[in-house]
């Protein structure tokens, strides 16, 4: 006996993989606040892709994306790259502004 793929069988497969990547792909850094030693520069990152940059009073909504040990953070159109160190540290371009960021606890 043949099985035919309906419409609502190849939705479901559709959803269960969509679904299962979105499971699977979970950022690390989602849910973790970073910020300098002052605690003047601070970056939150949440679900979504979305993260808020504070620097003093001011606060951005930025996105970012990570790839391995590299976090991209998009703020209004640019584009800074962090690496992420196992010992906790947010590391970005150096003499950039956002240099060293630590995690807060």
């Amino acid at each position: 006996m043949k099985k035919k793929f309906t419409l609502s069988n190849t939705l479901a497969m559709a959803m269960l993989g969509t679904l299962a990547t979105a499971v699977g792909c979970g950022g690390k850094e989602e849910g973790n606040t970073y910020e300098d030693n002052g605690g003047v520069v601070k970056i939150e990152f949440k679900s979504g892709g979305k993260a808020y940059v504070s620097t003093g009073p001011a606060t951005n909504t930025c996105s970012y994306a990570e790839n391995g040990k590299t976090v991209t953070l998009t703020c209004e159109g640019d584009k800074t790259a962090f690496t992420v160190d196992d010992d906790g540290t947010l590391n970005g371009p150096p003499g950039g502004f956002l240099t060293r960021l630590t995690k807060k606890k």
